[in-house]
């Protein structure tokens, strides 16, 4: 059982994760809203999907964000002839113990970054299926437990679909948000010309924080209250994708949990400790729209999935919900006090 000293404090959280940020941002121009993303699915225990075009830093900000942290990286390249061993381990034959040995895989890392996804077989995404939900492997009928922290990074191009094979449904509801970083300013464009164009700042980079300063960040999220009817607000975001008659496949109840594990996330980066709708507004695009699927009309007439949910945020009624009065972080909190 977690005590209050074993967690970090607010203003812990707020301090390393803001040397995380800069850390970050000094590798990813002019991005901050999409750094801001990362940090939050990394403390709410999720796992990232950066669906862009080549060459926007895709795999730049899944290196920064890995590197930032002191804690185990691997990376995996995903190609068509990626086998599942090669992602989970395999089980081999020692014949000085007559016995067989496990050779754990590249899954079993702090932070795995999987670059362009999408180009292994559906047979081989399959293996992360597992691992990214139970944060364990199961080979030859044993069970073996991921490191923690565990986050799953993962890169796709969404234009170039030769030789690709698109993420089942069952895998792209595994990820807690999807971020796409665009095209960068011309102003930050030029820094990055100035930054980049000698060496890659990722040489330069270092950890900026532990992998067990993370856990207590974790733990620390988990402590955020959530409203009665902040709560409900976020089921009824989620539920009003299941009946738009744009979508063939609203959202799931892991939506509706990851929803709420981010905006919780987010409300601690702000240094709150209770999670406001808004909160859970700004992140409903991110968490949710990757996991529908709009209907053939709605396709013809290109109608997007984040649009559904921009539409779905704006006729959801929004809840005033004042701050707790529960005790939180060790501490009771000022329920005179209105957000």
């Amino acid at each position: 059982m977690t005590t209050y000293d074993d967690r970090a404090s607010l203003t812990d959280l707020t301090t390393t994760a803001d040397r995380i940020r800069r850390s970050v941002e000094s590798v990813i121009e002019g991005k901050p809203e999409v750094v801001r993303l990362s940090l939050t699915v990394l403390l709410a225990e999720g796992h990232l999907l950066i669906e862009d075009v080549p060459g926007v830093g895709k795999t730049m900000l899944a290196k920064a964000l890995a590197r930032s942290i002191d804690c185990s990286v691997r990376r995996i390249q995903f190609t068509p002839d990626l086998l599942p061993s090669d992602i989970t381990g395999v089980s081999i034959y020692d014949q000085q113990r007559r016995d067989f040995e496990f050779k754990p895989g590249a899954i079993f890392s702090q932070i795995v970054i999987g670059d362009e996804i999408n180009r292994a077989s559906p047979k081989t995404q399959s293996a992360l299926l597992e691992s990214m939900e139970e944060r364990q492997v199961t080979i030859d009928g044993q069970s073996y437990e991921l490191p923690s922290p565990f986050m799953v990074v993962a890169t796709q191009n969404p234009v170039e679909m030769e030789g690709t094979y698109p993420l089942p449904e069952a895998q792209r509801d595994r990820f807690m948000a999807r971020v796409s970083i665009g095209y960068p300013s011309p102003e930050a464009e030029l820094r990055m010309l100035d930054v980049h164009g000698a060496l890659s700042p990722l040489d330069d980079l270092q950890p900026v924080a532990h992998a067990h300063e993370v856990l207590k960040l974790v733990e620390a999220v988990r402590g955020v209250h959530v409203a009665e009817a902040v709560r409900r607000y976020a089921v009824e975001l989620v539920a009003a994708t299941r009946t738009h008659p744009d979508l063939r496949l609203g959202a799931s109840p892991r939506a509706t949990l990851h929803l709420l594990r981010a905006a919780k996330a987010s409300a601690a980066l702000d240094g709150r400790e209770y999670a406001l709708p808004d909160d859970v507004q700004a992140l409903a695009s991110a968490v949710l729209a990757h996991r529908l699927l709009p209907t053939a009309q709605a396709q013809l007439n290109r109608r997007t999935s984040e649009q559904v949910v921009h539409e779905i945020v704006q006729r959801t009624p929004v809840p005033s919900a004042a701050p707790p009065a529960a005790p939180l972080f060790g501490r009771q909190h000022p329920g005179a006090r209105r957000p």
